[in-house]
């Protein structure tokens, strides 16, 4: 069986029952993992709450919230009582964000993210185990041993960390219990899976225990191209908009030509020139758009490659037809 992880539409109109509606089917038909998503649209752990009242068996997680604004006490809280509500089923997902959202939306300064989400985690898991809160760290002192009011379902909730640079790589490589990657072309997956494999097993840790998500969209389409112009302009607006660092990880892979041109074309052009700027074969590389077989295909190539779950996208929205769909990938 094949593992997929879906997310649920962060931004646009709010629709609960359709949200709702969309993970009871997911849920029925085999899907592993409902991701929400949260940036500037709908908190995603509200919608995790919900989400953990309606559906029985799915893995649910945060896809990612962000680790600045709210603190590591927060977060312990509200995944410890979602588990509850879950029955076990959540997945913390953290990443660190940008300047951009966490200064210009939050009004927080954006300050050494590697130390702060090491330092997240580091208390999370402590209060998640029941050990009291005594922590000496560079970013939090905390020193009169708070323990949760409340026995947590589980003394360990996964946590799953994005990450693209290398000392960021290295890092979730020795702490997190999954990698959420991002914009990774079919050329490059095998060189950044061998390498997250090399960082967990420096750390002396077992990489059974950990999961890799794949982060090349697979999409259940008949309209390709709306498919690819979608992954073009997602793509380009991460390289010109969204500060350096998506910029220079795609420096990094030897893409600095194609992240020039993109930055060059969004200036002159907008998001349209943006993602008319990036070649062709990347794009390609970038996602897979088309059948049922097709995309099952792209996900045995990516489980070669190294990869353990696999994002999914659906356009059919008959339920009963998308149920159907869920459980041909699923295999």
């Amino acid at each position: 069986m094949r593992k997929l992880s879906i997310g649920l539409n962060w931004a646009g109109n709010f629709d609960i029952d359709s949200l709702v509606e969309s993970a009871k089917v997911a849920d029925d038909s085999g899907v592993h993992a409902l991701n929400i998503a949260e940036a500037w649209g709908p908190d995603s752990l509200s919608l995790l709450a919900v989400m953990a009242r309606e559906t029985n068996n799915i893995q649910l997680g945060a896809s990612i919230i962000n680790n600045f604004s709210r603190t590591p006490g927060a977060i312990a809280q509200h995944f410890a009582t979602l588990d509850h509500i879950s029955n076990g089923r959540m997945i913390i997902g953290l990443g660190s964000s940008g300047p951009q959202v966490i200064e210009h939306f939050h009004g927080v300064k954006f300050r050494k993210p590697l130390t702060r989400m090491r330092e997240y985690v580091d208390i999370i898991n402590m209060l998640m185990s029941g050990e009291k809160l005594n922590y000496d760290g560079d970013i939090f002192q905390l020193s009169r041993g708070f323990t949760l009011r409340f026995d947590p379902l589980r003394d360990h909730i996964p946590i799953h960390i994005a990450s693209l640079t290398p000392k960021s790589l290295k890092q979730t490589g020795e702490i997190a219990d999954g990698w959420l990657p991002i914009h990774l072309p079919k050329e490059q997956w095998k060189n950044q899976t061998d390498a997250m494999k090399q960082y967990i097993e420096n750390a002396g840790r077992d990489r059974a225990n950990f999961v890799i998500r794949n982060p090349t969209s697979i999409r259940v389409t008949k309209d390709v191209e709306s498919a690819r112009q979608q992954t073009a302009t997602n793509t380009a607006f991460y390289i010109a908009r969204m500060g350096d660092f998506y910029y220079e990880h795609f420096i990094r892979m030897g893409y600095a030509d194609e992240a020039n041109a993109v930055r060059r074309g969004w200036e002159e052009g907008g998001a349209a020139g943006g993602a008319a700027a990036l070649p062709e074969d990347l794009v390609n590389q970038l996602g897979t758009a088309g059948p049922v077989e097709e995309c099952i295909e792209a996900m045995e190539e990516a489980s070669d490659a190294g990869f353990d779950w696999h994002s999914v996208t659906i356009d059919e929205q008959d339920p009963k037809k998308r149920a159907q769909i869920y459980k041909e990938l699923v295999g």
